[in-house]
């Protein structure tokens, strides 16, 4: 059984107002309830900007994406049933957002921007040593062919299951695999050098 996400509500002192289940926050926005939803925002809005960001290749593409998986979100919210996680059923959205932005770009993302992700907003940064390394993969994992960025994008960084990623990205969970090994061999040989 999995535990339910607990946030503050927004708007009120986080401290004196008592922690609601991302369920309840899900049901009171499908209500309608602007504030839920931007209580659902808050919850989820670094992770998603975090898989756009490494999908999409740069800042401004992927604050795009995330706006619009949001937007989305919030348009689709009454045909969100509950058969997964809310978390998993927006990384879907953001998903296809990026896709679709491929396709209408026409053109690969420019990968060799380093950027510096969200998720590690008021985390320990990394020193002076580690920082080369970390710049190394992710030039590495930006370099990557899409459908194998994609693919390690989802699986070996967010954790998604081979059927999940397969299923995220519209393609056969035997290729799912064998993107993921072709990426796995590359940022292999990519690092070594």
């Amino acid at each position: 059984m999995q535990m339910a996400a607990v946030v503050p509500m927004t708007g009120i002192d986080s401290e004196a107002a008592p922690a609601v289940s991302e369920t309840l926050l899900v049901k009171q926005a499908k209500s309608g309830d602007v504030a839920a939803f931007e209580a659902l925002y808050r919850l989820h809005e670094r992770r998603v900007y975090a898989l756009c960001l490494r999908m999409a290749g740069s800042r401004d593409r992927a604050e795009d994406c995330m706006q619009e998986a949001f937007v989305q979100a919030w348009r689709r919210l009454a045909n969100f049933e509950g058969r997964s996680a809310f978390g998993t059923w927006l990384h879907r959205i953001a998903v296809n957002q990026v896709l679709s932005f491929h396709r209408k770009e026409g053109r690969r993302p420019d990968f060799l921007e380093i950027v510096d992700d969200r998720t590690t907003a008021g985390e320990d940064r990394p020193g002076p040593r580690d920082a080369g390394l970390v710049m190394d993969l992710e030039q590495a994992v930006a370099s990557l062919p899409a459908g194998a960025r994609h693919v390690f994008v989802l699986n070996a960084v967010h954790g998604y299951s081979h059927i999940e990623t397969a299923e995220m990205l519209g393609v056969a969970v035997g290729t799912c695999k064998a993107q993921l090994h072709r990426a796995r061999r590359l940022l292999a040989e990519r690092l070594e050098r």
